[in-house]
């Protein structure tokens, strides 16, 4: 039971060793352009999954005039 805890969220120690391991791979200039890539990554998808649902709901709606 405590190894399923041991796999839980980050406390303050580890997040702080994180962020320094960052910014050493990465350097404090390239991380703002990183953060602006996931956001366009991740806005691109939710654009994406809100087309699907649009066309899975137009193509039911189609079906059920059919029916």
């Amino acid at each position: 039971m405590n190894s399923l805890l041991a796999l839980g969220m980050p406390g303050g120690w580890e997040w702080i060793i994180i962020i320094l391991v960052v910014l050493i791979f990465f350097g404090a200039k390239k991380i703002p352009e990183l953060a602006r890539g996931l956001g366009r990554g991740i806005r691109e998808f939710k654009d994406a999954t809100k087309e699907i649902k649009k066309d899975i709901d137009e193509s039911s709606r189609i079906e059920d005039d059919k029916k």
